[in-house]
């Protein structure tokens, strides 16, 4: 209908001549479906002043993105015109809002608040007996805060890199290009320590829940044939489920593994919370309750809870395949999962808290005592977080990998920047990508690497028992490198010299990543003093 009231809008004074009439309508039709948009304005120098506006709406309307005020001299980019505009930040609002991935929020958050929420949960009672009830809240919601801060920026920083290819590499190959590949291998290295601890947890803490199943359901006296208590034989049977899940490309097929481990999560607090209204027989007595008490622990606690919130690794690839990765929706999935893990988080702390006081240990699931079926449940159920966490961390070790081997040889350095003088190459040959948008990793080099991945964290996980000390270093100091340092100094120094984006959020930035190197020099030397406190003795220091 509305090409029609154009189309007699048209036939006005000046288009009722014969020939000369007919022939500025096959030009107007022959512009409008031209793949070459630039010369709607041909077009519109045969209606008056009024009718233009109109008729380079009704272009619009049959999809086509025309050049209104190009000048005659421009060259045409064909069908990639409107990705090669003068108007980057109308091109960068529209890349942003094209529904062109795969992944629900719902899956996103999913998949982030499973990346978020992992054994260091259990420890937070311990965190809030270290300083009382209320600092133990507000250090828990600023943890939280300042996690959620750092994915914001990295979010803001994505929007500058080519369309759906965002990552840490290609964010740093536009601010600090040398050391981009010296950040994807620290975060490589993080998420490889990670994914080794879940599987020494894991077999650390199945023969406890065969010994708490076989005591509570068969008997209490006799001991579980032998085979059952050795972690090493869990360890291998559950890779044989962990294996197909870590060879999937896309971080949203993880989401069915990510909806049975948050069910675990809120299992978990189901029993925390029964148990300070209803104690169960055996709980040890409570001790005391301070609202403010900060002891010597809290320095060690502290830590936890900065590093609980650490999932900083997997917001590129859900920015990458969210169906539409607009800045409203970004932010609904950063707070969605920061504010349900802060509130999984703080439950746990205060009624772990509350029901055993000063008493409380770091394991607040190992507190309760394992003579029921509830509570053995409850022992399955971190085993089984655990397990779908590894996926999530061989996932972003795996991408972070395949930027190290190649050295640089990046896909297309394309920047959407908002203020950049300088005319793109328009004839330049797109690289091979695959559905989401990013560059295609091949087959090869995909099995390779994640096989890479998946035997080495097995062996070592398999062969010992304890790496607590080196992964306290590779984890702490990951772990504020990616969540402060770099979301921090990567959108400072992108945006330092960009006069369009806030001051106030430029210094915020800037912040973070001071803020995120004390966290470091911190974590760092405290772990040292652990190391030569453990081996010189406490009587010796």
């Amino acid at each position: 209908m509305r090409g029609n009231h154009v189309f007699h809008r048209l036939r006005g004074p000046n288009l009722r001549r014969g020939a000369w009439a007919r022939a500025n309508l096959a030009q107007f039709f022959s512009s409008l479906f031209s793949p070459n948009t630039a010369r709607t304005t041909q077009y519109t120098a045969v209606v008056n002043e009024d009718e233009e506006d109109e008729a380079f709406e009704m272009v619009q309307a049959y999809g086509a993105v025309p050049s209104k005020h190009s000048e005659p001299g421009e060259r045409d980019g064909g069908e990639n015109s409107a990705l090669l505009s003068d108007d980057r930040d109308g091109m960068a609002e529209q890349v942003e809002e094209l529904p062109d991935g795969h992944a629900t929020i719902l899956s996103c958050i999913s998949n982030l608040a499973n990346t978020i929420m992992g054994t260091g949960m259990l420890t937070f009672p311990l965190a809030m007996a270290s300083a009382g009830i209320i600092p133990g809240i507000i250090t828990c919601i600023f943890s939280g805060s300042v996690a959620g801060f750092g994915l914001y920026l990295l979010t803001l920083c994505a929007t500058q890199t080519a369309h759906r290819r965002a990552s840490f590499f290609a964010v740093s190959e536009l601010t600090f290009p040398k050391a981009a590949v010296f950040f994807d291998a620290a975060i490589a290295i993080k998420c490889f320590g990670v994914s080794i601890s879940y599987l020494i947890i894991v077999k650390g803490l199945m023969p406890k829940v065969v010994r708490s199943f076989y005591h509570v359901i068969i008997s209490e006296s006799r001991e579980p044939p032998q085979w059952t208590l050795s972690g090493a034989v869990w360890l291998t049977m559950f890779m044989i489920f962990l294996i197909p899940l870590a060879y999937l490309r896309r971080i949203d097929s993880l989401r069915h593994s990510s909806y049975v481990a948050l069910f675990s999560v809120a299992y978990l607090v189901v029993i925390v919370i029964y148990n300070y209204f209803w104690p169960l027989p055996g709980t040890p007595e409570r001790g005391e309750v301070h609202l403010v008490h900060f002891s010597p622990t809290f320095v060690s606690t502290f830590p936890i809870q900065v590093f609980a919130f650490t999932c900083a690794q997997n917001i590129f690839p859900l920015y990458n395949e969210v169906k539409t990765n607009s800045q409203k929706r970004m932010n609904i999935i950063i707070g969605s999962s920061i504010g349900s893990a802060t509130l999984v988080y703080e439950i746990i702390g205060l009624f772990g808290y509350l029901t055993f006081g000063s008493n409380v240990g770091a394991n607040i699931i190992a507190m309760y005592p394992s003579t029921s079926v509830f509570i053995a449940c409850g022992q399955l159920a971190i085993v089984v977080l655990v397990l779908f966490s590894y996926p999530l961390q061989v996932h972003p070790c795996r991408n972070c990998l395949d930027k190290v081997f190649t050295r640089g040889q990046k896909s297309k350095p394309a920047a959407v920047k908002a203020h950049d003088d300088e005319p793109e190459n328009e004839e330049e040959d797109e690289e091979p990508a695959d559905e989401d948008g990013q560059a295609e990793m091949t087959t090869f080099k995909h099995t390779m690497i994640t096989s890479g991945i998946v035997a080495g964290s097995f062996t070592i996980a398999y062969l010992v028992d304890d790496l607590q000390k080196v992964l306290s270093f590779v984890g702490s100091t990951g772990s504020t490198t990616i969540s402060f340092i770099l979301p921090g100094l990567l959108y400072w120094k992108l945006t330092r010299d960009d006069p369009s984006k806030s001051r106030a959020l430029n210094w915020a930035a800037l912040v973070l990543a001071i803020y995120g190197g004390f966290i470091f020099v911190f974590s760092l030397g405290f772990n040292i003093y652990q190391v030569v406190h453990d081996k010189m003795g406490p009587g010796e220091v």
